[in-house]
């Protein structure tokens, strides 16, 4: 089997249950993006795309039957999104690393929401589970509720992050603590790992954020200059 077959579609068996490859190198590469999110480096967004796009696969176990039974439309849907939040945040970070807006030399400067701000991101969370909640149960998508909090909450996270909010990190740890339970359910295990350590990684990565927001001299919830509002 040549690299790209067993990539694609190369197994393996843990505790009795087949394990895509793609699927764990898919959320290796999400790990990867977290770890350069962490850093705020510019190349947290194309290496999350690679991850995005070969987890998309995945979650479409029950159409590919390869190997998991249940789809996950919200997850599914959320890898596309990813993409397309990907490629805002990647051009925003650019800009902003090629305009020195974080003092220290990383892509983006820490900072806070504004108080007009975090109630929208409020206001979309609740569009987002009103709307997405009756679609994935239409579409016979595996936990539909949880599901569709993971992807509202997903996208949240992600435009956030792309704007520099602090708050991406709380946003994921709760889409964590939300999926790790439902990808078990679903036989997604790695998945359901990754989850799990992408939480706790959350924890130190709000943490750092937070510690060089204050070192910076970050701009804090709703005393930020417009050319980070921009």
């Amino acid at each position: 089997m040549n690299p790209l077959d067993w990539l694609l579609e190369g197994t393996f068996v843990v505790a009795g249950a087949p394990i895509l490859v793609r699927e764990v190198v898919g959320n290796a590469f999400g790990l990867g993006s977290a770890w350069f999110g962490l850093r705020r480096s510019v190349l947290a967004w194309p290496v999350g795309v690679v991850g995005n796009l070969l987890l998309l696969t995945v979650f479409l176990g029950g159409i590919l039957d390869k190997p998991q039974a249940e789809d996950l439309w919200g997850q599914a849907g959320r890898q596309v999104f990813f993409v397309a939040l990907s490629a805002y945040g990647w051009v925003r970070w650019r800009r902003s690393s090629r305009d020195g807006a974080a003092p220290d030399g990383g892509a983006i400067q820490p900072g806070w929401a504004s108080g007009r701000e975090r109630l929208l991101m409020l206001g979309l969370a609740v569009l987002g589970m009103v709307v997405l909640t009756p679609t994935l149960r239409a579409l016979d998508s595996y936990g539909p509720l949880s599901d569709a909090w993971i992807l509202t909450g997903s996208m949240l996270a992600t435009y956030a992050m792309a704007r520099g909010w602090s708050e991406f990190w709380l946003v994921w740890i709760a889409v964590d603590a939300v999926g790790v339970p439902l990808l078990v359910q679903a036989g997604y295990y790695p998945s359901a790992v990754m989850y799990g350590g992408y939480g706790l990684f959350c924890v130190v990565g709000f943490v750092t954020w937070l510690r060089v927001s204050r070192t910076t001299g970050g701009p804090s919830a709703g005393h930020r200059p417009q050319e980070v509002l921009r």
